[in-house]
């Protein structure tokens, strides 16, 4: 649980890995387990590979102690950071165990039969699809650095729709998106 700011022999080609393994398996359980259409089954995995619940995985194995960092490194560890750490953890459990050994950690700690209750949280791509299909405009986001995270502005042509706040640049452009939703088609 080596980051690269203490070693150059660091957990990233077992990130790497863990990764496709992750992916594939998460998506083995719904083809078998859902009988959802495929972009339903996108969204369902993209939620349990997601940055956000990978980094939620990483507190609840409480793995904090486990990750090793470098001096130039300082303050809490991100939630990139978390998320690459529980992919590398699956990596080195199928090298060590293989694949049974890896859906097991998988199915075991990622509730993936708790799927019903997930909300679709990705508001940037519902906001596009509900765009496309009611207006012909341009859209875009305008994010950039402030305080102690980034602002994101989102425009309908050159018109300033909503804007959002986040700690990371994707956080503040889906809060910038929900509001736009809730602006433009008062869904919740």
């Amino acid at each position: 649980m080596t980051h690269a700011s203490k070693s150059s022999e660091n957990y990233e080609r077992l990130e790497f890995l863990g990764d496709s393994i992750l992916d594939f398996l998460v998506g083995e359980y719904f083809f078998f387990n859902c009988k959802e259409d495929e972009g339903k089954l996108t969204v369902l995995r993209s939620h349990y590979v997601s940055e956000n619940y990978l980094s939620h995985l990483f507190d609840l194995l409480q793995l904090t102690e486990d990750v090793k960092m470098g001096k130039s490194y300082q303050g809490e560890i991100s939630k990139a950071i978390k998320g690459d750490v529980v992919e590398a953890l699956i990596a080195a459990i199928y090298l060590d165990g293989g694949i049974e050994e890896a859906r097991n950690f998988i199915y075991r700690f990622f509730e993936l039969d708790k799927f019903k209750e997930i909300i679709d949280d990705n508001y940037k791509s519902k906001l596009q699809e509900l765009i496309q299909g009611n207006f012909k405009c341009k859209m875009n986001y305008d994010t950039y650095a402030f305080e102690n995270g980034f602002v994101s502005d989102f425009y309908m042509d050159e018109d300033l729709v909503s804007s959002g706040k986040g700690k990371s640049k994707q956080e503040a452009e889906q809060s910038a998106a929900k509001k736009a939703i809730d602006k433009l088609f008062l869904l919740n």
